[in-house]
């Protein structure tokens, strides 16, 4: 049965309502980013360019970087945004967009996400890299799909009672990362742990202006739990909905992020610019090896 119209939002040229791009526009490697401004920080490297668009705040640039083929693709900010941008990719390459059915062979992207992020663990610097093994998604925002076969309930529980987690929040999710990656990228400049992923940038990440939060505690008890040598080094509002969804659609996903600001002792990186300069330099070089 072929998906409905109003399911799978078309533009008039053919391609995907949000993202504005049609199959021929993407490399089966991707690279997201956060701010649409950093698509040419790290599009500047390509030797050559392909094609370049942008709607709203996703803009996305294709090319070549030492005779290998990415996209660069920016998501915006939050797991709401990461829900369009990976269904509409997925859309692309495993759905025929004129007939509107899913196609019997499928297709697996590989995406990286270079994000910047901060620490939660003292001995984590700002400046360092951080390579996410596994998303904690403390948003809800996958529990809107069919979860249980991409999680990690021992873990889950373990940071229930840890934290002594609200009910009225919603079930937090652990799942892994490509392990396939993150062998490409990891090395002796790389820290790896949970990166977690919540819905806001304030309260939700423990920070407090004017309003109370729900837990004064959180940030502590996130940065204190350890299941079996597992600890939470990073918090940003990404990762675990690019994981979550990647796993259920057969994608290939992990994500490194420069840490700018360390919560625990209250550090913001001298030249955040330069980290993520760096960072992506390094992340294009493991990925062409």
């Amino acid at each position: 049965m072929s998906i409905k119209q109003s399911e799978l939002i078309l533009n008039p040229d053919g391609s995907v309502y949000h993202l504005n791009l049609r199959p021929e526009h993407i490399a089966k490697n991707i690279i997201f980013v956060g701010d649409q401004d950093r698509v040419d920080k790290i599009s500047k490297h390509f030797d050559t360019i392909e094609f370049t668009t942008q709607k709203r705040e996703f803009k996305t640039t294709t090319g070549t970087y030492k005779n290998k083929q990415f996209s660069v693709m920016s998501t915006g900010i939050g797991p709401d945004n990461i829900d369009i941008v990976l269904n509409e990719l997925d859309a692309l390459v495993n759905i025929n967009l004129e007939t509107r059915q899913p196609k019997k062979e499928l297709t697996s992207l590989n995406i990286v996400r270079i994000g910047t992020s901060g620490s939660l663990q003292a001995d984590i610097p700002v400046n360092s890299f951080v390579i996410g093994s596994h998303g904690l998604d403390l948003n809800g925002m996958l529990h809107s799909y069919q979860i249980d076969e991409i999680s990690n309930l021992d873990m889950e529980n373990a940071f229930l009672k840890h934290t002594n987690w609200s009910s009225k929040k919603a079930h937090p999710i652990i799942v892994n990362n490509s392990k396939e990656l993150e062998n490409k990228l990891k090395s002796s400049k790389t820290f790896q742990g949970i990166t977690a992923t919540a819905g806001g940038f304030y309260g939700p990440q423990g920070r407090i202006l004017r309003l109370a939060i729900q837990d004064n505690d959180l940030n502590h008890k996130i940065d204190s739990f350890n299941f079996n040598g597992n600890r939470i080094t990073n918090l940003e509002m990404e990762t675990s909905a690019i994981y979550g969804l990647s796993k259920l659609l057969g994608h290939n996903a992990c994500s490194i992020n420069a840490i700018i600001a360390n919560r625990a002792n209250g550090t913001f990186s001298e030249n955040p610019g330069k980290a993520v300069a760096d960072l992506i330099e390094y992340t294009l070089e493991k990925l062409i090896q």
